[in-house]
């Protein structure tokens, strides 16, 4: 297993938008130094919804892009769907919160799930593109770092799952902003979940 793409943004006009987005990711070649808030260099635009330290990385597996790619029918360079990060060999619908990513100098723990946005509809050109990511049930997953280091394109990754109950991210994407039974809530409790859903669970 490795990352198989490094990917950051600059702001950039969303097309039929007046706003600024950092969702245009791209490749990069060289390392990239990472640390509690992102990729250094990366930029995110709405903080308000978009990274933080529960949300610092956002990770895609191989299988997922190629699973898109054939189902949009074109190639996906690497960030088009605004991913730091894909990792060679994974699935997200597989991937849960809690699950660790580790290389030589970082260590990154899976908090939440992607939740689709106008941005990401307007940025893949289809305004029904969120109904759609939705159902697919592949949304990636966002990562805090534990560990800072440098990342690159190539670099070995060690996967570690999560020791107890596992809340997949097909799970958290499908019951997002609804209600949960009181055991379903208390697993999600027991996870190391994303600060503003843990605060919602407990509110």
């Amino acid at each position: 297993m490795k990352i198989s793409s490094v990917c950051i943004g600059q702001a950039e006009v969303t097309p039929g938008r007046s706003y600024k987005t950092g969702i245009f990711k791209r490749p990069v070649s060289a390392p990239v130094m990472l640390d509690r808030e992102g990729l250094i260099g990366d930029t995110i635009c709405n903080r308000k919804h978009h990274g933080g330290p529960d949300q610092a990385i956002y990770g895609l597996g191989s299988i997922d892009v190629d699973w898109w790619a054939e189902r949009l029918g074109r190639t996906l360079d690497p960030g088009t769907f605004g991913e730091n990060l894909v990792i060679e060999g994974i699935d997200s619908r597989d991937v849960s919160v809690g699950d660790r990513f580790e290389t030589e100098t970082v260590l990154l723990e899976v908090t939440s799930a992607r939740v689709p946005c106008a941005t990401f509809a307007a940025r893949m050109g289809d305004p029904g593109f969120a109904s759609v990511f939705l159902k697919a049930g592949r949304p990636g997953f966002y990562c805090r770092v534990l560990s800072d280091g440098v990342v690159q394109a190539g670099d070995p990754v060690t996967y570690s799952a999560f020791p107890g109950e596992r809340v997949t991210m097909p799970e958290l994407l499908a019951t997002f902003g609804k209600n949960l039974s009181e055991a379903d809530r208390l697993r999600y409790l027991a996870t190391p979940i994303n600060g503003r859903l843990k605060a919602a669970l407990t509110g």
